[in-house]
């Protein structure tokens, strides 16, 4: 079978890291062929395929396209090449029609100014009836289910005429039946000559649609085989496989992913306590035109003392969680209680006086104002504390926030703009203004994303004090290491409902009963196991 796409030695290192997103990565991809990239979240999957993009260039290797060296250095070099990109967040505008957003930037014109809207209609028509899609030309986008919206996705890639198709989590947000459709849609692809590259960690559909499977952990391959050579379990194992601690080891994961020695976190933990602080009851919320629900009849409490975490894989509700305890996406139904009081109906502004504390998953876009300087996004939540006669005491606030960022030893001044801070340090900014605020309970969220292993290692005993002192903690992360080195609870998310909720027994030392542990998470974070 002829070989059309070569990614040879592909690493990808970020300046703000000290690890590689992708090390020495090599795969191919043959005519025909319908190829899942598999791993759990960070393994490094989506940097590599947004590099065979041009979204992001490679720090070294090569890339052949039809054994002809290829560079590419964004989207549109992509497209010239034959290759193209439908993303788990959908691009498309849905005031427009289904032929307007497919020819969008290569529109056929009429009178060299205008659209032809009949021919667009009819040239999109065209490629949505030769590959067997549901859809029609003429309907306004913001009328399609979320299963429709995805073929007007693939038909946008299909009609600038692309050999190789990347598909990033094509069925986190669709129904069994979408689910069905839609890879009756890739078969017929692959079949017609197309090649695909599905970014997925559902292992019933890796058997279940795909040729072969390249397994990542860590930025590296670990594994390229074929999918009928393998069962699920072993994609799992292949997945999630780890070194266990020995006895009476902490291993606490560092950004290159390996263990590092956790001298700066307590070891002798409290008791967790009876007292509830936040509780989740029968928690639904629901996107319009979508019949599977982002969250799914949520229950759970957090108490006193206690590290919560939610364990998931991409697109099974960890975002969602995060929005709703954030105060940013309402409930359908449901109920949200802060020890009585009854905080359901609460936006992020009524939360933050409540007393949340919440360090976001992206701490540029949604933690911080990266412009302003230091001290400013030390104070934004509590102006009125720093402010006399309407008027805000800069003096106070530039006092105070150098007086916390003494205390968290925190590398900078003040006054200089925060985007001046490497990531560590404004991930311990974020922290030390939402520690100095809470109340009752704090939410963490992928906190060491992207972080060194000192800053790291910051944040857990930052963690494992506030949760020490008696501080109802949550832990939204995609790193199962993480989670199993600081949480006393784990919860697993799988398309948007419990899939599992169990004390975690590594903080006791490894015994035959713990050893797989990560593996048996990682399966239900999978859904192989439903039990």
């Amino acid at each position: 079978m002829e070989t059309i796409l070569e990614m040879r030695r592909i690493t990808k290192v970020y300046p703000d890291r000290s690890s590689a997103a992708n090390r020495e990565v090599s795969l191919d991809l043959r005519r025909g062929e319908i190829l899942c990239l598999a791993g759990e979240n960070g393994a490094g999957k989506s940097t590599l395929m947004k590099i065979l993009y041009g979204l992001t260039p490679a720090t070294e290797g090569e890339i052949r396209i039809r054994g002809k060296i290829a560079a590419i250095h964004s989207p549109l070099d992509a497209n010239r090449l034959g290759i193209g990109m439908v993303h788990q967040h959908f691009m498309l505008f849905s005031e427009f029609t289904v032929a307007q957003n497919v020819v969008m930037g290569i529109e056929p014109k009429k009178f060299k100014f205008f659209l032809d809207t009949a021919k667009s209609n009819a040239l999109v028509q065209k490629v949505i009836d030769a590959h067997h899609f549901s859809i029609e030309a003429g309907k306004t986008v913001g009328s399609l289910t979320v299963g429709e919206m995805q073929q007007v996705e693939i038909v946008k890639m299909l009609y600038r005429n692309v050999d190789i198709l990347i598909l990033d989590e094509p069925t986190a947000v669709l129904t069994d039946r979408e689910t069905e459709s839609l890879f009756k849609s890739l078969r017929i692809l692959a079949e017609t000559g197309k090649s695909l590259i599905l970014i997925t960690h559902k292992l019933s559909e890796i058997k279940e649609i795909s040729d072969r499977v390249v397994v990542m952990r860590r930025g590296e391959l670990t594994a390229v085989r074929d999918t009928a050579d393998l069962d699920e379990r072993e994609i799992s194992r292949l997945m999630y496989r780890r070194r266990e601690p020995s006895a009476g080891e902490r291993m606490f994961p560092c950004a290159s992913g390996f263990p590092a020695s956790p001298r700066e976190v307590p070891l002798k933990r409290k008791p967790v306590s009876d007292r509830t602080v936040l509780s989740f009851q029968d928690v639904t919320v629901r996107r319009r035109n979508q019949e599977q629900p982002l969250l799914n009849r949520i229950s759970f409490s957090v108490h006193e003392g206690e590290i919560l975490a939610f364990a998931g894989v991409g697109g099974n509700g960890l975002g969602v969680l995060e929005a709703v305890l954030g105060g940013f996406l309402p409930l359908n139904s449901g109920r949200i209680r802060c020890r009585e009081e009854d905080i359901s109906r609460c936006n992020s502004e009524k939360l933050r006086r409540r007393g949340l504390a919440y360090v976001p998953s992206d701490r540029i876009a949604y933690g911080s104002a990266a412009s302003a300087p230091v001290w400013e996004n030390i104070i934004i939540n509590r102006r009125r504390e720093f402010s006399e006669w309407g008027f805000l005491n800069r003096r106070k606030s530039e006092a105070f926030a150098a007086e916390l960022l003494d205390r968290y030893a925190i590398a900078g001044n003040s006054s200089m703009p925060l985007a001046f801070l490497s990531g560590g340090n404004i991930q311990k900014t974020v922290l030390a203004r939402e520690i100095e605020q809470y109340n009752d309970y704090i939410v963490f969220c992928e906190p060491t994303r992207g972080l060194d292993v000192s800053s790291s290692l910051y944040v857990y005993s930052q963690m494992e004090s506030l949760r020490n002192s008696g501080t109802a903690v949550i832990l939204i992360s995609s790193n199962l290491d993480e989670i199993l080195a600081l949480a006393d609870r784990i919860i697993v998310l799988y398309r948007g409902s419990i899939a599992a909720e169990r004390e975690n027994p590594l903080h006791s030392p490894a015994t035959e009963e713990t050893r797989n542990i990560k593996e048996e998470i990682g399966e239900r974070m999978l859904g192989l196991k439903k039990t």
